[in-house]
């Protein structure tokens, strides 16, 4: 991962998030929240962009390298989901059909955005099962890494695990208790997020799998996360939401769950403890 200036998401005075805090800091303009001017369009209403040879030719260097790094690491939720979306090197998905086949899976659907979103409007979609996604791809020299949101961290990292049943009710959970979050609560579900569906790891019979986006998009993450150097604890929603976070380095902290019926059941009574729902 680029080390550039540490970030860590302790919690201002103010409760802004870390996010906002890289905004102020000045770190990456392309970190700066957005706002929706408008509504989305979504599912069948996108219309894919004429992708470049130089585009093609990174996703397929991306998705390549990734899923040879990813046998006996990954778990077999995303596995599954990658094959059940189609996703090959060959092609940079469409969001239009990717919408239409995690629809038939979960009851997701896709909608096209221009970059990192403001937290209400992507919260807002996510409560109503709506997946916001960007449709470009970072430049040849971000291949390693971009702090930026681009095609390939939310296809390839994020979609995946959406075809998951539990994962998906989840993720859905999360928006809708994110609606009513004030103050240190949105700090920590921005904690929660990251934690499960950025960096969240899982235990299966087979051994410590991983399933957040974060790592499984990032060659550095993937290498580190399972390789011993990382400290795993047991998944533990009051734990989570109290443990800081940086955005730029190698994460040294991770939680793993035991199924994903937990983290459903867990963040339910978090957020029924909090009046979030």
């Amino acid at each position: 991962m680029k080390n550039a200036s540490k970030l860590d998401a302790s919690v201002a005075e103010n409760g802004q998030t870390a996010y906002e805090r890289a905004a102020e800091d000045g770190i990456d303009p392309r970190c700066i929240p957005v706002r929706l001017d408008g509504p989305a369009p979504v599912g069948d209403e996108i219309i894919s962009p004429d992708y470049s040879e130089e585009d093609r030719s990174n996703w397929k260097f991306l998705f390549n390298r990734q899923m040879d790094l990813l046998p006996g690491r990954a778990g077999d939720a995303f596995v599954n989901g990658v094959e059940s979306l189609g996703m090959t090197a060959d092609k940079i998905p469409s969001l239009a059909d990717m919408s239409a086949q995690m629809e038939t899976a979960t009851g997701w659907r896709l909608a096209r955005i221009p970059g990192l979103l403001h937290e209400k409007d992507f919260f807002s979609l996510i409560s109503n099962r709506i997946f916001p996604s960007t449709d470009y791809i970072r430049g040849t020299d971000e291949l390693d890494y971009t702090p930026a949101p681009d095609c390939f961290h939310d296809m390839f990292g994020h979609m995946p695990m959406l075809t998951e049943p539990a994962f998906a009710d989840y993720y859905q959970h999360f928006g809708q208790a994110a609606m009513n979050a004030t103050g240190q609560q949105r700090v920590q579900l921005e904690r929660m997020h990251w934690f499960t569906v950025e960096f969240g790891l899982v235990r299966q019979t087979n051994g410590l799998r991983i399933f957040g986006a974060g790592i499984l998009s990032s060659k550095g993450e993937v290498a580190h996360a399972v390789s011993g150097k990382a400290e795993v604890l047991p998944f533990s929603a009051e734990r989570v939401v109290d443990q800081e976070y940086e955005v730029w380095n190698l994460q040294p902290r991770l939680f793993a769950l035991e199924s994903f019926d937990q983290l459903v059941s867990e963040f339910k009574n978090w957020t029924l403890t909090q009046g979030l729902v």
